[in-house]
Parts: structure tokens; sequence; C-alpha cells
């Protein structure tokens, strides 16, 4: 139970630099969609490129990062923690940041062929930002990882919501108030049309602002402590975390790459900017799921060697899941709500939300059961299995999208997840069984689509009986959690109120 707790305390922190930096960042997407109309296809570059930069982005971190936390957790006998630490540390960190100083280099050298190739030829200035942001990145995505491994969270949140709270800043200048003083003298560099380039500078900047905010970690990095000889098992534990990492982000992206090319071009930015839109709404999921990884992943390497370790690992799943059906339920009966999100021309896609949201919810199940080949070293099996829901993917998208458009992306994505977990369970039971209770998430996530259902087929046509019914039957799922937990509750409240009392 005190293990339960350390997570909690450590999710609690990790998922307010998460939900509170994203909410702010996410806040963002009514600015875009209500300043770049849906037509133009501009906020359709944007998901793009970024997609983009999120696969480069794990393949510029080649599973370091999961690599760093296993090995920081094997001390050799007859060594120094603390050295061996600073070792894995500086080896990590070297490694990456010589990776990402070479493809920053080759882009520069090569950049007229590559933004010809990803059909960005007038504007390369868009792929020379983000690749700079992307190498930035993958450094700081080890000194993070550093943070959550020293049990650091404060600084973490510092950093994540710093960056966020940032960039809302510039951008709120740059599409509210600079077009206001466009005419003024100060204003000279400021163009009204270049609006999508002014979101990638803004990135960079705040980019590199957080690496400054890391001069304490980077001081502790030793050239003197790089080891190639060190270095060799950790690549060998990283390359199937590099692939199991492109075909998960991959399944996460592939839509967002694809569609373009799958579509007129004209066509497929504007679909892809109208989708990537509406799924913003459905990122709830991601942040929740980002949240309870930050915490979890540090916590079972530390923890697999406690005899309740697995026990521990199937409650939590538990959890995750009654709780991710929540936030959908809440999301999808509030949906009268949650459109003015976006603007109106780019409402047409919120039928694809309630798909990627139960996506969402599949592949944070994914990464729940993966810990069986992480914990037991047989990381290849990642890649196997993340490949396979990849090409499900892919396949769903080939064959669909030139017939329903970017819905084809929202069943592509539910139904590569969905073999990911079918996979990832019956193998994992084989190789290191876990008591899941799957009869139980099962009929949560029953019941949740079940209330999702009658909120759909019993919708009145005043908004206020709507937003009522939906909010009876939100209330349903949370009473019947409630009753089925009541034991785990009731302890839960008798604990808070001894502690209480021993305070008081």
């Amino acid at each position: 139970m005190a293990s339960l707790k350390k997570l909690l305390s450590d999710s609690v922190v990790y998922g307010l630099s998460s939900i509170v930096g994203r909410f702010l960042n996410y806040l963002l997407v009514p600015v875009y969609t209500y300043h770049i109309s849906a037509a133009s296809g501009g906020y359709g570059v944007v998901t793009n490129v970024y997609a983009y930069t999120a696969l480069l982005l794990v393949i510029l971190t080649f599973g370091m990062e999961t690599t760093y936390f296993y090995f920081t957790n094997r001390v050799p006998d007859r060594t120094d923690p603390a050295a061996w630490r600073r070792r894995v540390f500086s080896t990590a960190l070297g490694a990456v940041s010589s990776v990402a100083i070479l493809f920053v280099a080759a882009v520069l050298v090569f950049i007229g062929p590559v933004s010809s190739a990803m059909g960005y030829a007038d504007h390369p200035e868009y792929l020379r930002i983000m690749a700079c942001v992307v190498a930035l990145d993958a450094v700081q995505a080890i000194l993070f990882a550093r943070l959550r491994q020293e049990g650091r969270a404060w600084k973490f949140f510092a950093l994540k919501t710093g960056f966020i709270v940032l960039s809302v800043l510039l951008t709120l200048f740059v599409f509210l108030v600079a077009p206001r003083w466009a005419g003024a003298p100060a204003m000279g560099w400021y163009n009204e049309a270049d609006q999508v380039g002014y979101i990638f500078l803004i990135n960079l900047f705040c980019t590199a602002v957080v690496t400054l905010g890391f001069l304490r970690e980077l001081r502790d990095f030793r050239f003197s402590c790089f080891s190639t000889r060190l270095l060799k098992p950790m690549l060998r534990y990283a390359w199937p975390l590099l692939l199991f990492g492109i075909v998960g982000i991959f399944n996460q992206v592939a839509d967002k790459i694809l569609l373009p090319w799958l579509l007129p071009a004209d066509e497929g930015m504007r679909q892809l900017g109208i989708y990537g839109a509406c799924v913003k709404i459905a990122m709830l999921m991601a942040l929740i799921t980002q949240a309870f990884r930050y915490a979890y992943e540090p916590f079972v390497f530390g923890a697999q060697r406690d005899k309740d370790s697995k026990a521990t690992q199937a409650q939590a799943t538990k959890w995750f899941v009654m709780f991710t059906l929540l936030a959908f339920l809440a999301v999808m009966c509030y949906m009268d709500l949650f459109q003015y999100f976006v603007g109106a021309d780019y409402r047409e896609a919120l039928p694809a939300v309630p798909i990627v949201m139960m996506a969402e919810i599949l592949m944070g199940v994914y990464f729940n059961l993966s810990f069986w080949y992480k914990l037991t070293g047989q990381t290849w099996w990642g890649a196997v299995m993340s490949a396979t829901g990849c090409a499900v993917l892919v396949a769903v998208n080939v064959a669909l999208v030139p017939h329903i458009g970017y819905m084809a992306c929202a069943w592509g994505g539910l139904a590569g997840y969905g073999v990911c977990v079918l996979m990832s369970y019956f193998i994992g039971q084989r190789k290191n069984p876990v008591p899941y209770p799957v009869a139980s998430m099962l009929g949560y996530a029953a019941l949740a689509l079940a209330l999702y259902a009658a909120s759909v087929l019993l919708r009145p046509d005043a908004l206020g009986l709507r937003l009522a019914l939906n909010t009876l039957l939100l209330l349903v799922y949370v009473a019947v959690v409630a009753w089925n937990e009541r034991a785990l509750l009731a302890s839960a409240a008798r604990r808070l109120l001894h502690r209480n009392t021993t305070k008081s």
C-alpha cells in the first residue's frame, strides 16, 4: 500500500505538470482554429509537421529513457551507486546528444531535397526550425528522465509548465495582439500571412529557454564518465525499444502523415486540419496516460523485487481503466459544450472524437500491459506487437481513407491498439503472468459504452434536457463504480480519518 501511495503522490505532481500544462496548451487550439480557416489547410500543415516531429523524437532518443531507468537500478557489485548513476547518465546523455547534433547537421545540409520530398519546398524554414526543436527535445528527454528517476517531481513540474505558459503568452501575443499593432513601426517584423511559421518559431524559442533550466543537470555530465563499454549493453537493451517506439508512435501519427498522401493535396490538408483540431478534444486521455506513465515507469522498475508488485500492477491498471472511462463519459456527455473548443468550420470532424478517445484508452491499457517484457528484458516482443498493430492501422487507413476520409484514421487507431492489447495480454500471461481483474475491467467498459449509447439514443432536442440527462447517466457510472469498490474506498477513508486524528 505504501508503494501505491508513492505512485499516487508522484502521479499527482506529474499529472499537474501534464494536465495543467497541456490544458493551457490546448487553449491554443481555439486560438488557431478561430484565426486560421479550415479551407486554407494551415492547421493541417501544423498537424502534419508535428506528426513528423513526434516520430523523429522517438528515433533520436532511441529508447534511452527506459534504458536509463533500467541500468540505473542495476548497480554492479562492489560499485559505488552514485558513481554508477553518474556513468549511466553521462553515457545516455552523451549518446543522445551526439545523434541529435548529427541529425540537425544532416537536415541543414540536405534541406532542399528533404523539403521537396515532404511537400514543403515553399517553406523549408518550417523544417529547419522543427529540426532544431526535436533535437533539443531529445536531449531534454534524458534530462527529464533523470528528474523522474531522482523523484524531483516539482522541478519537472516547473519546467514543463513554464514551457507551456511561455508558449501560450507568446502565441496570444502573435495571434491576438500583434495584428492590432501591425501598422506600428516596431511591428515591421510581423506578417499576418505567416502565422503558421510563428507557431514553429515560438516552439523553438520556448524549448531553448527550458533547456537553460537544466544547467545544473548539464553540469553533472562528464565526458570522463561516458563509457563505450557501458554503451554497448545499453544499446542492446534499447534497440528493441527503438523499434517498439517507432511503431508505437507511428500508431499515433501515421494517420496524420498518411492522410495528405491518400487524398488530393488541398483536400488532404483541409481534412487533416479539421481532424487534427477535433481529436484534440480526445487528448484528455493522452494527458491521463502520460501522467500515469511518468510516475508508473520508474515506480515499477524500482519495485519489481517486492513480492506484491504484480498485485500492485493489476490494481493500478484496473483504476486506470475506471478513471479513463469516467473521463470518456464526461467528455461525451458534455460534447454540446466541448464543441466550441474548435472553430465552427472545424466541427464536422466531431463524430471521430469518441472513436479516438476509446483508442487512447486502449493505448493506455497497452502501456500498462507492456511491463512484462520490459522487466524480463524481452523488449523485442514490444517491437513485434506494436509492428503488428501498426500494420493493422496502416492497412485500414490505406484501404478506407480514399472512401471515408478522416473517419478511417479514427477507426484505424482503434483497430491497431485493440490488436496490441490482445497480443500483449495473452502473450504476457504466458511469459510473466499478472492477476489482472479482466472481468471487472470489461464490465466497466461495457457499462460506459452502454451509457454512451443511451446518451446518443435518448437525445432530447432541448440543450438543457440533454445536459440534465447526460449528467444523470454520468452519475450512474460513478454510483456503480463507488458501490463495486466500496470496500477499498471505505478502507482509504478510514486511513485518511485515522491520519487526520493522529495529526490533531
